[in-house]
């Protein structure tokens, strides 16, 4: 089942792994008197300013609504629109266009960046207005939420809610409308209001949930979370404890999404034990005075029932152990020395206090979040203490340098075919700093020497990374072998192709007796590990991964059941037709070199965003600098990084060079296109696409045309980091690999405006750049467009790049020096990039054949496309 996809200026995925997403409600100016006076007296820069609070505060989504009856909604949501679209600290969230105006809506559409969420439609005006609606929704590419409300009214009860919400989606399923687009809202209505038929409102609306989710594929559920709260007014701690009790059970049920405001969220287990009590028992309506003890509890707690200094400051006199966890859980630093120095003193070792309370506390943060219990803005929070808590222990873990036996031995290896490891280093450095043995065994390592080595070095875990696709089925044979030798260790898999579907899917079943965790951040990898190694945890920690496991492959067996494939015969027939003929002739055909590119030449076309990526720093550059948590950090590793770009761009230490070939291409099958004697073969869409193109990229040629390729590679800097230490070999890398995407952004600019030129007059920003502003596209190997690595050997013949620039290709396709790019050429004006997806056997067989592959052969090059797409 495919995911709910929304984008500001950065993606946002909502998946099962998501946890909850967190709607900002404080742009809706009929819930927001002081947003609602600024949009009144046209104050557009203070309505910005709430927006950023929004968006730094934890919102994932910006809920904007401008229904107010002095405000001209459709001019009021335009301009506000569009100003968000130019502060990208604002604008990397989705928006969520919120009226029940549809001229309002339909404004805010027509100026809206990325992909947002329409607030709401509904069948209270009949099914034709309905449809008309959610057709225009969709041509705008919007999600859309779905009111339960019909020609009778606002659905009030279970039944009620259930069966609009089902007729509402088998209309939008039947025009074709996206189901992971399709967003309900099943009502949140106050409890407690002394009024029996509000009793169940609550308990309603979460087995409503529950019933959706369960029942109409793809779903999602929203709702006004502060809603259920609303006979509470003035009584925050009342309010707090009503909406983290709701979201919890909600969240469990199903509910995805929705609306409210972070500032009146508590932490579900800190609620008190009585009020916890009667608040449940009002939302589960378990008992028929469930208000009257509410009211009461309220009445003798205070009418505002705030916190007094006395309260807050109750949770000090603790022992350190627990002032640590709370402060870790609630994001209080203001102790957070003093707590670390009094641990530091009792236990005797800075890392003690890491691997004890601080990890403990973190565990506990993570379990609350995975749980429900806690949210996003709450994390950050916690994060930042933890930074606060080892910044201040970290001269003592410099000075201390302890020889003691280690926690325990980790082997880590890149896998045979891979060069790739700068994740890879950055868990062993990580493990490292936490008192683990890691033996790292370098890169292109076969399973044999691995798992050679593990027995040898006594090692209590087992890490394998791996960025290509082929990487992959080397995993697999690591872990085939593994269970062939009886060995018991646990298997962490990690790097950019991996996930925790395909371990759940391929990797798992292949190794029984294995326990095979995937490790989707370097951050994951110290807690990871250490329940791994606890007798203690351990036991608790692997049935965990098994039954989340299990669930992953049921989830994934009947989704890829669901999906139905076009023959390839008619996806071809719904092949992109491009408007135009052939590009234009090269101006300068041929094969070009570039032996040495000047660093300095590079540095203007970095793309930092990916660098801080490979340092888990998150964050949009150059927002990520400023940060109030990592930007000091970023801003210091960035520093770095520029010192040693002053030293590469001053000596002979590193040698970026590359290779563009321009050719006369023809096609001579539907996907497959010869040049010069080479043969390209591409892939189709299988998956029907929403626009009704299955493309590929043998489309954007004329059956006579032109196409080019590249190469680009950065020498010596794997020379440079052996010669550091881990910090700085691993910056050495990182540095490396965002030179040679500059380079191949230089390089396509020199095509696009010289050697081929097509496009003369480009005069395009480095941000434009990034954003692929420019005309025609450079897709790679190994990419959704392009997911077979084959090609490269045609590549490195067109260009005869070993003989030219010294780059090599292993016997798995990865391309050495590791900091290099390879791709094609394509000039066309409207190629574009794309995912090609799953394909069915018809064109796997199809693609043997072209190439001349055995079966078992195509299906290992494209087993991501064929088995896990």
């Amino acid at each position: 089942m495919k995911t709910l996809q929304l984008a500001g200026l950065e993606p946002l995925n909502v998946t099962t792994e998501s946890n909850f997403i967190n709607i900002g409600e404080r742009t809706n100016v009929t819930g927001s008197r002081r947003f609602a006076r600024l949009i009144r007296e046209g104050l557009y820069d203070e309505a910005l300013a709430v927006a950023r609070e929004q968006v730094e505060g934890g919102a994932q989504i910006l809920d904007v609504n401008m229904d107010e009856g002095l405000i001209d909604g459709p001019v009021a949501m335009r301009t506000f629109l569009n100003l968000i679209a130019a502060e990208p600290d604002i604008a990397r969230v989705p928006i969520m266009i919120d009226s029940s105006d549809f001229t309002v809506i339909e404004a805010g559409l027509q100026v809206l960046q990325g992909k947002g969420v329409v607030n709401s439609i509904s069948l209270k005006a009949g099914e034709g207005e309905f449809l008309d609606q959610a057709r225009r929704i969709r041509r705008y590419g919007a999600a859309v939420v779905v009111m339960a409300f019909d020609e009778q009214g606002q659905a009030d009860t279970y039944e009620r809610r259930i069966a609009i919400c089902e007729r509402a989606y088998g209309l939008l399923r039947g025009i074709g409308f996206p189901a992971q687009d399709i967003i309900f809202d099943p009502n949140v209505f106050p409890v407690a209001t002394g009024m029996a038929e509000h009793r169940r409102n609550a308990i309603d609306f979460i087995e409503a949930t529950r019933w959706i989710r369960t029942n109409l594929p793809g779903a999602h559920v929203s709702g006004g979370v502060s809603n259920v709260s609303f006979s509470f007014r003035g009584n925050p701690v009342v309010r707090e404890a009503m909406h983290s009790a709701f979201l919890f059970h909600a969240i469990r049920a199903g509910m995805d999404l929705g609306i409210v405001n972070p500032t009146l969220l508590g932490v579900y287990d800190d609620i008190p034990a009585d009020l916890l009590e009667r608040v449940e028992d009002v939302l589960l309506d378990r008992r028929d005075d469930a208000a009257e003890r509410l009211l009461e509890w309220a009445d003798a707690n205070g009418s505002a029932a705030a916190r007094g200094p006395k309260e807050e400051a109750a949770w000090k006199q603790l022992p350190w152990r627990e002032r640590i966890q709370h402060a870790l859980v609630n994001g209080l630093t203001e102790c957070i020395e003093d707590d670390a120095e009094a641990a530091r003193v009792e236990l005797g070792s800075p890392l003690a206090v890491i691997e004890g309370p601080l990890m403990d506390g973190m565990n506990e943060v993570g379990d609350r979040f995975g749980a429900g219990k806690m949210f996003l803005p709450q994390v950050v929070k916690s994060a930042r203490v933890m930074k606060a808590a080892v910044a201040y222990l970290t001269p003592y873990l410099e000075a201390e340098k302890s020889g003691g036996k280690p926690a325990a031995t980790v082997v880590l290896a890149t896998v045979k075919g891979d060069v790739h490891d700068i994740g890879k280093n950055i868990v062993g450095v990580v493990l490292g700093c936490n008192g683990y043995r890691v033996v790292d065994l370098g890169v292109m390592v076969p399973k044999h020497e691995i798992l050679d080595a593990a027995e040898r070095e006594g090692a209590d875990v087992i890490g394998l990374s791996g960025l290509i696709t082929p990487s992959l089925e080397e995993m697999a044979e690591v872990a085939e072998l593994m269970a062939e030798r009886g060995m018991t260790q646990p298997l962490l898999i990690g790097g950019a192709t991996t996930s925790r579907v395909h371990t759940a899917v391929k990797l798992a079943p292949r190794a029984p007796g294995v326990a095979v965790v995937h490790v989707n951040d370097a951050s994951r990898a110290v807690p990871v590990v250490a329940q791994l190694v606890s007798d203690g945890q351990r036991g608790a920690f692997l049935a965990e991964v098994e039954a989340d496991q299990t669930k992953v492959r049921t989830h994934y067996e009947r989704d890829r059941a669901a999906k139905t494939l076009l023959p390839l015969d008619a996806a071809r027939a719904a092949a992109w037709q491009p408007g135009s003929g052939p590009a234009p002739a090269p101006a300068q055909p041929g094969v070009h070199v570039f032996d040495h590119v000047p660093v300095a030449t590079l540095r203007p076309l970095i793309d930092w965003g990916p660098f801080f990526q490979a340092w888990g720093l998150a964050g949009a550059y150059p927002r990520i600098l400023q940060d109030e948590i990592v930007g000091e950090e970023a801003r210091k590793v960035q520093a770095d990084a520029e010192a040693l770009l002053d030293r590469w761009a001053a000596g002979e230490h590193v040698r970026p060079c590359a290779a563009a070939g321009l050719f006369a291409a023809r096609k001579v099958g539907p996907e497959s296109v010869d040049v010069a004697g080479h043969r390209f073969e591409f892939l189709r869409q299988q998956l029907p696409q929403r626009d009704g193109i299955q493309r590929s990229l043998a489309d954007a040629l004329a059956e006579e045309d032109h196409i080019g390729c590249f190469a680009t590679g950065v020498h010596g800097v794997e020379e440079w980091a052996a010669e550091q230490d881990d910090y700085a070999s691993i910056l050495a890398k990182a540095v490396g690999d965002r030179l040679a995407e500059a380079l191949a952004e230089w390089l396509h600019r020199e095509v696009r405006t010289r050697l081929w030129g097509y496009a003369p007059d480009e005069a395009l920003s480095n941000e434009e750049l990034i954003r692929e502003r420019y005309a025609g596209i450079r897709p790679a190997p190994g990419y959704p467009a392009c997911p077979d690595h084959e090609d490269k050997r045609a590549i490195w013949s067109l260009l005869d790049v070993e003989a030219r620039l010294g780059m090599r290709l292993t016997e798995t396709l990865a391309m050495t020096p590791a900091a290099a790019v390879s791709g094609y050429y394509f000039a066309h004006p409207d190629a574009r990039y794309f995912a090609v997806g799953q394909i069915g056997g018809d064109q796997l067989s199809d693609y043997a054949e072209r190439r001349g592959f055995e079966p078992a052969r195509a299906r290992k090059a494209l087993a991501m496309n064929v088995d896990l797409a």
